[in-house]
């Protein structure tokens, strides 16, 4: 542990920025923007068309902090199903582009408590670009639905700020809805209405503030930490899936990325049709802190409210069983206004 002078100040960094744990993270130009040919734009207009006529969508799928786009995959698969053709994003450096500690592969602490990360520096701009550019390409197509978990929300509301006009609905799964009063995830999670969420703020490896990341350990063998660990992720799961859980987790989240702004715009965020998947067993985004997010963007937009669903039952990854969140998720390829 540091001895600096300051160590209370990044204590406290640390404890805010922990507290909205969530998980389970260049753009093309569109067929028929500068440059395409007429034919070229008649026929992606023409499959776009198509497309929205059979109520098929592109599900693009943001994975929270700690992550990946495999985080998705139940669901996924559950939407390929149906039909629809999916993404499943992976943020930079997360999931095919991960980045594995070495110290955390020997699994030595005091090493990884210095280990330097590729992904100090990254922030919402980046991750913004990484789904904007999904985005416009998977809008050749026909209908886009954006999905964000967690901290993925903070990408759903910048790319809907940035791209309204190529985007049929958003959605946000038990995810940060940052807002005017409270302008990035550090905030969120700080409001009063999160003060019953779990943190792990005493499982961090090194100083955040120095390492430009949040960094933990998901091996863990310490039994209070995966019994806290699995408080905050999923205390109703069998321990046979909350392991497969923490075995997709990535250590590294740029601390940048909680703080960074992500409050949408009433003429282009606001504009977009918007749901939010509610869950009421929350230990990382408390279920009161959901509902103060949808309270204040709904006031912003009084004439286009979130479509709430609730899943009562279900912590922050879930349910188990993908099938419930697949049915409400599929009903939003069709649903417009």
């Amino acid at each position: 542990m540091s001895n600096d002078t300051n160590e209370e100040g990044k204590s406290a960094t640390r404890r805010t920025a922990l507290r909205g744990l969530g998980l389970a993270v260049g753009g093309m130009a569109l067929a028929t923007g500068p440059g395409a040919s007429a034919a070229s734009a008649a026929s992606a207009a023409s499959a776009a068309s198509a497309a929205q006529r059979r109520g098929v969508a592109t599900y693009v799928l943001v994975h929270g902090t700690h992550s990946a786009g495999a985080f998705w995959v139940p669901i996924a698969r559950e939407l390929a199903l149906r039909g629809h053709r999916v993404v499943m994003v992976d943020q930079p450096r997360h999931g095919a582009e991960a980045f594995v500690a070495e110290s955390y592969q020997r699994q030595d602490l005091a090493a990884m408590a210095v280990e330097p990360s590729p992904l100090k520096g990254l922030g919402l701009d980046d991750y913004e670009a990484r789904v904007t550019g999904i985005v416009r390409r998977a809008a050749r197509n026909g209908p886009v639905v954006l999905v964000g978990h967690s901290l993925g929300g903070v990408s759903v509301s910048r790319v809907a700020d940035a791209v309204p006009h190529l985007l049929h609905h958003i959605c946000y799964m038990a995810a940060f809805c940052p807002s005017r009063v409270l302008p990035t995830a550090d905030a969120c999670t700080a409001a009063p209405e999160n003060a019953n969420a779990v943190s792990p703020v005493e499982l961090t490896v090194g100083d955040p503030d120095r390492l430009g990341v949040l960094r933990l350990n998901f091996r863990t063998g310490v039994s209070g930490e995966l019994a806290l660990l699995k408080e905050m992720i999923c205390a109703d799961y069998p321990d046979a899936d909350f392991r497969r859980i923490l075995a997709g987790m990535q250590t590294d989240e740029p601390v940048a990325a909680y703080a960074g702004r992500a409050v949408g715009r009433a003429g282009t965020w606001g504009r977009v049709p918007r749901t939010y998947l509610r869950f009421g067993k929350d230990r990382t985004i408390a279920t009161a802190l959901q509902d103060r997010m949808i309270a204040e963007a709904d006031a912003a937009t009084p004439g286009n409210r979130f479509r709430v669903h609730d899943f009562p039952d279900a912590s922050h990854v879930g349910p188990l069983d993908p099938t419930p969140v697949a049915d409400t998720l599929d009903t939003l390829a069709g649903r417009r206004g």
